[in-house]
């Protein structure tokens, strides 16, 4: 499943569902897709989510050495997202995602 999240301000930003619906609870929110924050409330969720991306900095990632692929962090993973919330907050524009 892929998840699109858009604004008015920004371009859309498009995550892996599992990534999607984390980021989501980081931000406060339930995991239902679609849904949608109002541009009131964009400034907030926008904190929420940094901070429980900086919460994660501070733990060490968990390797596995199996993989074929390297690890990409939570934090990698959020810089769009958080770019498009921060324009919409700056823009007073509601975001939503399918």
């Amino acid at each position: 499943m892929l998840v699109t999240f858009t604004t008015n301000a920004y371009a859309d930003i498009i995550l892996f569902g599992d990534v999607a619906l984390a980021m989501l609870k980081m931000m406060g929110h339930s995991a239902t897709v679609p849904g949608a924050i109002l541009a009131k409330d964009v400034p907030a969720a926008l904190s929420r989510l940094s901070a429980a991306i900086e919460a994660e900095k501070s733990a060490p990632p968990v390797e596995d050495k199996d993989a074929d692929e390297p690890l990409v962090s939570m934090a990698h993973r959020a810089l769009p997202l958080m770019g498009l919330l921060a324009a919409a907050a700056k823009a007073e524009s509601n975001v939503m995602w399918k």
